[in-house]
This record gives C-alpha cells, structure tokens and sequence, in this order.
C-alpha cells in the first residue's frame, strides 16, 4: 500500500492542540469557533476538512499491528477490540475473518458482530454472537414522527434485514463510482481519483457527508473485499473522514432522522451491547462494518472515560 503525500510529517503541537478541540466538539454549534466561520453548516464543511488532514498525519505516525486490524479500548478490565471491515460477502474476506476469529476462540475471546454479519460469515460458529442494533433501530424507528419516516417509500421490506436500505441515487452513485473504477481508460491513479472527486461532489448530498458515501470510500471497500490486506487503509479512511459521534449524528438528524438511526445511532447501540455482556471476559472482538468501526470506538471510549453507563439498557430479543 502507498503512503499518501503529507501522511508521514508528525503533527506539531498547535495541531495537537487544535485536533484535541475537535475532538471534545459534542454539537455543530461547538464547531463554529473552531473554525472561525460564521454558521454551524459552513462549520461542518471546515471542520471536516480540518479533521481530515490532522487524523491522517496523527494516524501514519500511529504504525500499524499484527493479526486482525482494529481499534482496541479498556473499559475497567476487559480490553475491546473494535474490527471495521466490507462486510461485501466475498470469498476472500470469509476465509480471513474466519481463520482469524477461529484463533480468537481457540484463545477464550468472547466475539460479538454487528446484525447480519453473523449469518454471513459465521452461522457454523456457536462461539460468535449477533448483537440487536437493527432490531434496536427498528424498534426505535416506531418513535419518529410520520414525517421523518421515509423508508416505506424509498425502500418496500425495510423492516426486513435481509433489504438494502440504499436509496435510487446511492445505487446510481455506486454504478457510476464502479464505470470510473473499471474504465480500461483511466489508468493512472491521479486521473481515476480526480474523476472520481468530481462525481463525488456532483453525486454526494447531505446525507452522506455523514455516512462516508464517497468515490474514495468505494474504492478502497472494492480493494479491502477483494483483498483483506487493505482493510487497515479502509479503516484509516473512516477514521479521518468522519468527526466525533454527537457531531456527526447532529448533522444526520437534522438532514435525515431515520437514515442516523440505521447508520451512527447503532454504533451507540453496540457499544452498549457489548459492555453489558461483557461479564467476566477480558478480551472481546466486536466486528462491524468499516464505517462503524469510529464510532463503536468513541462510545467504547466514553464509557472508559466514565461518560457512559449502561443504566436503562435492555437487549432486544
């Protein structure tokens, strides 16, 4: 894999000061003076950019691990390893995961995955535990007003797990990402990604600013699902793209209150999950998709911090 332009400069000490304001940011108002603009939507767009390129020069200067790729965090004494991948149901990352999770409880690690991934990649194994996020955004779905309820008409079945809950033009935007991506013509890497940034900005709308639906998100969920080793890249994309949690849910509610349900809002969700079955563990795998994988962290990491509790949580059976 390439090292991008500008990736291993370290960051000094007012970016270290600036990132580490960014990441207290808990509203789109809190980013207004940090970026030095005049309203919370024009915020958003600096901060993005801001965050971006701080993330990628903090996280090239991070190194990389061995074994499955992940985030991990404390909580008391049970260590929480938060694995991002394509879920794309591809030969090659089946035979990973599961070589992988094989050793993971051959060793007594407990592993819980997002809602879906079980029956996709791990049906066989008893020791591999679904959580209840799409349950739980279900359920919660029931409390949104009929106006924010849009679902029934962009996707028939969405009550169902087994429905794609992609709208017309996220499917028109992956079909031309993939002519792009294929084009015999385009085979340089500079001009396939400038092409790509121009359909992207022609094609990305609110909605999935916060949801990472880009041509470079695409791409590297195209490269890590053919080939796992690009997993850390694709994690490292999500890592840099996205803001913290209450920054990110704030812009999606506003845009789209049930779209937030079933994207950041279930990161919440599995947090919580997985801390409430922790019990005696001391190492416990969560694998979701990639671009939950920084949020599931940040909750993980706010009840380490002693921001979280786990007081009114209940599972969905």
């Amino acid at each position: 894999m390439t090292v991008e332009r500008g990736e291993r400069r370290r960051l000094t000490n007012a970016e270290r000061y600036r990132l580490r304001a960014l990441r207290r940011a808990g509203s789109l108002a809190d980013l207004v003076p940090l970026t030095g603009v005049d309203s919370e939507h024009a915020a958003y767009f600096a901060a993005k950019r801001t965050w971006n390129e701080l993330r990628t020069k903090e996280l090239a200067a991070s190194g990389g691990g061995s074994g499955l790729p992940g985030n991990t965090v404390a909580v008391d004494d049970t260590e929480f390893h938060v694995h991002g991948i394509t879920h794309a149901d591809t030969k090659a990352e089946r035979r990973f995961l599961r070589a992988h999770v094989t050793r993971l409880i051959a060793d007594d690690s407990a592993v819980y995955c997002e809602q879906g991934i079980r029956s996709m990649y791990f049906a066989d194994f008893d020791a591999v535990h679904e959580m209840d996020d799409y349950r739980w955004a279900m359920a919660e779905r029931e409390s949104l007003d009929e106006s924010n309820r849009v679902a029934d008409v962009l996707a028939p079945g969405f009550d169902s797990l087994s429905e794609d809950v992609d709208t017309l033009t996220d499917r028109f935007r992956d079909g031309v990402f993939s002519l792009i991506e294929s084009d015999a013509a385009v085979e340089q890497n500079a001009v396939r990604r400038a092409l790509g940034d121009v359909a992207s900005s022609l094609l990305t709308n609110k909605e999935s600013m916060a949801t990472g639906e880009d041509f470079e998100s695409f791409r590297k969920r195209r490269l890590a699902a053919a080939n796992p080793t690009y997993l850390p890249d694709l994690q490292r994309y999500y890592e840099r793209r996205f803001l913290p949690q209450p920054v990110e849910r704030e812009w999606l509610r506003r845009h789209d209150p049930e779209l937030e349900l079933v994207t950041h809002a279930r990161n919440e969700r599995m947090a919580d999950y997985a801390l409430y079955h922790a019990d005696d563990a001391n190492e416990i795998h969560l694998i979701v998709g990639a671009a939950h994988q920084p949020g599931v962290t940040y909750y993980l990491e706010q009840h380490r911090d002693g921001n979280r509790d786990l007081s009114g949580f209940e599972p969905i059976p």
